[in-house]
């Protein structure tokens, strides 16, 4: 399958990044290339370091983006978006104008059933965005404690039933060792009462929400990155972070205002004395959020969030 994503909020991301021709960019999640695409067209001496821990994402964004860069300089680089300043510095780049996360998992990876995102299609259950990551859902599955199932499933899914379908889990794993995203479907499906199925989502979404962060450690990544490339931004460059739930929206929020605010003297102070200076200026006060149109035309849009800070 060719790898494709379609980019969330296009017109809204560049232009927030306010590129300059000859600046350099980076998209810490290069996916398709969709982003990196419109990103590209508008260098002309700069440079842009895509970076994605997904091989295949990294092949077809350097097929698709070598064919339309002119004079820009591409840099294409096999990683975990945590760890961005350290791969961009290693590239020989100390500042960089923009970076671009968009943190949805791509269609491509939903789509190919062997990868093990999806509840709709029968595959092994895998879920790594990085398949030299040695931790897959079938480990969490069957080897996690039942009450770390319960807590995983409660935080990161935002699960109601999550005790329920903790408990289901670990009398089926019992039996027999849960092999495939069928199988467990199936179960979460059976944990859950009818009267909560007959509305909302698929009955399996959140908890296979909840074992893709796990696996993938989607937070604690997100985190990190923040921090990461608050460090790479030259003063005046601008960080935009695309999320599609409110974990990680909450994430973003907190960390774009703990460094524009991180005075941390008591109210009662007259002056700060503490320190800390501001980092970021927040350019979006209110995430944006992408417009009925562009729901209507991609379904996989409706629940993302962009947001936007400056450097100081």
């Amino acid at each position: 399958m060719q790898f494709e994503h379609e980019p969330v909020m296009l017109e809204e991301c560049i232009s927030s990044l306010n590129i300059d021709k000859d600046g350099i960019y980076v998209d810490g999640t290069v996916g398709g290339a969709g982003h990196s695409t419109e990103i590209i067209k508008r260098l002309d001496k700069g440079t842009l370091i895509g970076i994605d821990q997904d091989e295949e994402a990294i092949r077809a964004a350097g097929e698709r983006l070598s064919k339309i860069r002119k004079n820009a300089g591409l840099v294409l680089v096999k990683g975990n978006f945590r760890h961005m300043a350290d791969l961009v510095r290693r590239q020989g780049f100390d500042r960089v104008d923009g970076i671009l996360l968009d943190i949805g998992v791509s269609s491509h990876q939903l789509d190919e059933a062997w990868r093990g995102f999806s509840y709709q299609k029968d595959a092994p259950l895998d879920m790594r965005m990085d398949r030299d990551n040695p931790l897959d859902a079938a480990t969490i599955v069957n080897t996690y404690p039942e009450e770390e199932l319960r807590n995983m499933i409660r935080e990161y899914g935002e699960e109601r039933w999550a005790a329920r379908i903790a408990s289901f889990i670990a009398e089926a794993r019992s039996r027999n060792r849960i092999e495939t995203t069928g199988q467990l479907a199936e179960i979460i499906k059976a944990a859950i009462p009818a009267r909560a199925r007959r509305s909302g989502p698929h009955p399996a979404k959140r908890t296979f929400q909840a074992l893709r962060i796990a696996v993938n450690d989607e937070l604690g990544a997100l985190k990190d990155a923040v921090e990461s490339a608050v460090s790479l931004l030259r003063p005046g460059g601008r960080l935009a972070i695309i999320t599609f739930h409110s974990l990680e929206d909450r994430i973003v929020k907190t960390e774009f205002q703990r460094r524009e605010n991180p005075c941390e003297c008591p109210p009662s102070f007259p002056a700060c004395i503490c320190g800390k200076k501001p980092e970021l200026r927040i350019l979006t006060r209110k995430p944006v959020l992408p417009s009925a149109e562009e729901v209507g035309r991609n379904p996989r849009s409706r629940s993302a969030k962009l947001r936007v800070a400056m450097k100081l």
